[in-house]
């Protein structure tokens, strides 16, 4: 008997679905993405309307022959790639591959929104064709994305140096934290003073208040001489409360987490990278083992712009709050939510896949942070359908002459959602103008106080704070630059690219991510700006809703932005700076200019003359304590495509190089040291600097400890979505947690 073949991208996912599949259906991952532009060429035929030309990615071959048998022996194919564009792309492709397989079967495309037997079963029950126009936008973008970077890049090439690149939407997100910087540098920091009172009505508890009218203006209190001498004024008048008035304030909470609030939330909150929280989230939508129950999927899509919640769910989580928290928790009408007017609207938003797999009651089953994010979508969720807090607040207004203070005071008088979740925790939290205080009972209007204390306080004015991973996703978010599905890769590339680096969960843009900036706003400012990046999202979207096509919208796009490229000579905007430093070789002016390590002083004259060499401040920062052993210049840090190492300053009159070691000794030979280094691809690797001598290598970072289980050898520092970061032994195989005593073995679940 033939059975049905479903086809989905991840084998975590494929093990979940054949759980609740049965017999009649078989389940084969595709594992990513088959086919992509070609890595060497530019892969796109703008004379043919813009056609591309895709070819198999490497190692993906023996996957479509598996996939090619499968279909062959199955009677009906269904696709189940992520239900998003990008899967859409990813199934159109795998439909490409199987056309002969598929003749005379039916090809289907379902979507889960969430991985449980009801969602699965419900999808299956609902099965489509492949949406060729939304497989058009996702194409649109891939190739728009594509003749950027390759018609752009090169002129960064050329007026900086080889190897860099710059992206459509990448270099927007750049060109906001630049400008963040310039406005910090350009920030001028000016002083200010307020004045706080402590007021007391005779027999009464103190309250205090915040002078804020002069005569009926806010005052304006630039220096400590004008506080003075506001001060003497102040304690001159005579006090009465002026008016009292309190008022019940509700406050509701947040929606359910879309993609980008879930991001934010989870850097806020947990510390977590944008790309480290969409890897936690995969894994949870996917599929988590639960024990005796396997694989569950706990969580629903998690690439969404929208906060619809459906019924089912709705329903559930209410007889949930009910249960747990009694019948005033539960507002008496279903909560629901604005979605924004760009929103795609194809998925829920974030949730639990169920109320019955509560955090507590799957905790033993997940790794620390699985847990964290569970918890934080589980509390949001949970918190979004819970009655409104309620508090009361009360505002004293204190008048004496023409000055006036202001005192406010508030409790909770039920905490409604915040029983479960707080939305205005970390960075989210809301500034308060006015000094909370607490107000007293026995206040009331025309009653005289006394000012027991007036202080000054000194202030000054900040410049706007530079961007963290969540303010910069708000950011894009809020002009519609991206969408979902690219808002971790667009912060990791312009980290990878060197552009910009994280200090203290900052962006602070690098000299190179200025310079790059700058070249790209200066000739390219209608390309590289947030109004065309959101317009261009906007014509993506038209394509996937049918309202215009593919090939306008490339025109529309590739037409002036040729026009622009053109304009522009990679001449006339190199990078370089004239010194007043002479080429002691030629005699002739020396520049400043770009290589692949900063910037570096080289003669005007070249090629003709290759003099180069460090800037003075450059050299002085790459030094290191030591003399090379063979010229007796100064070691200097370098750096080489394969990783950085030590050299000399003397160079290229003396070649003398070595490695920078880890500290320890090879493990193989224990004659040579442990070295760290890149492949052609950029991949980190570990290998002995005695090499080819000693042919030690390692992708997992040895770590100077002998195993205490085998005492034979060392461990290796590992990561796993299962088990997070430990470290295993290569000869006994025995686990250790990182976080523990190494002589402590990790208790592993077989």
């Amino acid at each position: 008997m033939s059975k049905s073949l479903i086809i989905v991208e991840s084998p975590s996912k494929a093990k979940t679905i054949n759980k609740y599949l049965g017999k009649q259906f078989v389940v084969e991952a595709s594992v990513g993405h088959i086919k992509n532009l070609p890595s060497k060429d530019l892969g796109v035929d703008v004379e043919q309307d813009f056609e591309p030309r895709y070819v198999t990615i490497r190692g993906k071959a023996q996957v479509i022959k598996d996939l090619q048998k499968r279909a062959a022996a199955a009677d009906s194919v269904y696709i189940a790639t992520d239900p998003d564009r990008e899967g859409e792309a990813i199934a159109w492709h795998i439909a490409h591959e199987l056309e002969k397989q598929l003749v005379g079967k039916n090809l289907y495309r379902v979507l889960f929104n969430e991985i449980t037997k009801s969602g699965i079963e419900e999808a299956m029950k609902h099965p489509r064709r492949i949406d060729e126009r939304i497989v058009r936008a996702q194409q649109a973008r891939r190739v728009m994305d594509r003749i950027v970077g390759y018609k752009v890049s090169p002129f960064l090439w050329k007026t900086i140096y080889k190897g860099l690149s710059a992206g459509r939407v990448q270099s927007v997100a750049l060109r906001l934290i630049c400008e963040r910087e310039q406005e910090i540098a350009d920030f001028i920091i000016e002083e200010y003073w307020t004045i706080t009172g402590e007021f007391q009505k005779p027999g009464n508890s103190a309250f205090h208040a915040k002078l804020v009218k002069i005569d009926g203006q806010a005052p304006v209190i630039p220096d400590e001489n004008t506080a003075a001498s506001l001060l003497e004024k102040l304690r001159a008048e005579q006090y009465a409360i002026s008016d009292i008035q309190s008022k019940e304030i509700s406050r509701s909470p947040s929606p359910p987490f879309i993609t980008s609030s879930l991001q934010q939330e989870a850097s806020n909150r947990l510390r977590f990278t944008t790309k480290r929280t969409m890897r936690i989230a995969q894994q949870l939508y996917e599929g988590v083992e639960l024990g005796e129950e396997g694989a569950v999927g706990l969580i629903t899509y998690m690439r969404t712009d929208s906060t619809r919640i459906s019924n089912e769910a709705v329903q559930n989580v209410r007889e949930y709050i009910h249960g747990q928290y009694g019948e005033e928790f539960v507002p008496e009408g279903v909560r629901s939510f604005k979605v924004k007017a760009s929103a795609q609207d194809a998925h829920e938003a974030i949730r639990p896949t169920s109320m019955e797999y509560t955090p507590q009651r799957v905790r033993a089953f997940l790794s620390p942070e699985q847990y964290a994010l569970y918890e934080l979508v589980w509390k949001r969720f949970v918190a979004s359908q819970m009655s409104a807090a309620r508090m009361q607040q009360k505002t004293v207004i204190v008048d004496g002459g023409i000055y006036q203070f202001k005192g406010v005071g508030s409790h909770y008088t039920f905490r409604g959602f915040l029983q479960v979740y707080d939305d205005y925790a970390g960075e989210n939290a809301q500034e308060v103008d006015e000094e909370e205080t607490i107000i007293p009972e026995g206040l009331e209007a025309r009653d005289r106080v006394e000012p027991q204390q007036l202080d000054p306080h000194q202030h000054f004015t900040k410049p706007p704070p530079r961007y963290s991973e969540s303010s910069l996703v708000r950011e894009l978010e809020a002009n519609g630059v991206g969408r979902p599905s690219t808002y971790a890769l667009i912060v990791s590339t312009i980290q990878d690219r060197g552009y910009v680096e994280l200090k203290n969960r900052r962006f602070h843009a690098t000299t190179l991510g200025m310079d790059v900036s700058k070249l790209l706003t200066t000739h390219f400012d209608r390309l590289f700006n947030v109004d065309f990046t959101s317009r261009m999202e906007q014509e993506l979207d038209t394509i996937a809703t049918g309202e215009s096509s593919y090939i306008k919208v490339m025109h529309d796009f590739y037409d002036p932005f040729m026009e622009l490229l053109n304009s522009v000579s990679p001449e006339d905007a190199r990078l370089q700076e004239e010194t007043d430093e002479v080429c002691e070789k030629c005699n002739r002016p020396m520049i400043i200019r770009w290589g692949r390590n900063g910037k570096f002083l080289a003669c005007s004259g070249y090629p003709e003359c290759k003099n180069a060499k460090p800037l003075p401040g450059e050299a002085d920062r790459m030094k290191i304590e030591e003399k090379c052993p063979d010229c007796g210049h100064d070691l200097v840090l370098k750096q080489s495509r394969y990783g950085k190492f030590i050299g000399c300053s003397g160079y290229p009159d003396c070649k003398f190089t070595r490695p920078i070691t880890l500290g320890f000794k090879c493990p193989k030979c224990v004659e040579g040291e442990v070295v760290q280094r890149l492949t052609k691809t950029k991949r980190t690797f570990y290998g002995c600097t005695r090499y080819p001598d000693c042919d030690f290598t390692s992708w997992d970072k040895p770590v100077p400890q002998a195993c205490p289980s085998c005492k034979n050898s060392y461990l290796l520092a590992k990561y796993t979505q299962k088990k997070g970061e430990f470290l295993k032994c290569p000869e006994c195989k025995e686990e250790f947690s990182k976080d523990l005593d190494p002589l402590d073995p990790m208790q592993v679940a077989a």
